[in-house]
């Protein structure tokens, strides 16, 4: 069964201020890493790319604060498991792009992300699926329903034991 990850990150400048200059050096770069990440299923395009298909309509949650950008930083990907998740998010590029986040994301009482086991018939979760595990995760904490990489559980809804060497052999295994 694929896992889900819906992320989400607020500027603190508007979108197009010189102060996210490295965000957007890094991004496309980020994005050929995940591309090419062990683990990775698939990932939703967006709506103004072209090339790509977004899952569903492209929402926010309502941390989501409008000013003139008409987006937020966020993503939406389905993955093996949790031990390639992690071995992408703190390795590589993306690493690099975490350790930076402060200079360029709000720090707010919502989750940076949310993880959900994809049970649907449909072969990807929508944007609206996402904010809705996403919101599930803020207002009552980690469930089997939705949950975090500090406390994670399997698709039976035990609690998650992360297996440590793989991610490290995963990290090795990436192409950056």
């Amino acid at each position: 069964m694929p896992l889900a990850l819906y992320t989400f990150g607020l500027f603190r400048t508007p979108a197009e201020d010189p102060a996210n200059d490295g965000f957007y050096a890094l991004n496309d770069l980020v994005f050929d890493e995940v591309d090419a990440a062990p683990g990775l299923i698939a990932r939703s395009g967006y709506a103004m790319d072209d090339g790509t298909t977004p899952w569903g309509a492209e929402i926010y949650p309502p941390f989501y604060q409008e000013r003139g950008d008409g987006w937020s930083p966020a993503t939406l990907s389905l993955w093996e498991d949790l031990e390639s998740i992690l071995a992408f998010t703190y390795g590589g590029l993306h690493k690099t792009a975490v350790k930076r986040g402060h200079e360029w994301f709000q720090n707010g009482d919502w989750p940076p992300l949310v993880l959900w086991w994809h049970r649907s018939p449909s072969p990807y979760p929508t944007w609206a699926e996402g904010v809705e595990r996403y919101m599930k995760l803020h207002a009552t904490g980690p469930t089997a329903e939705a949950f975090s990489f500090k406390t994670a559980f399997d698709p039976a809804g035990a609690a998650l034991q992360i297996d440590s060497v793989r991610v490290r052999a995963l990290k090795r295994e990436s192409p950056t």
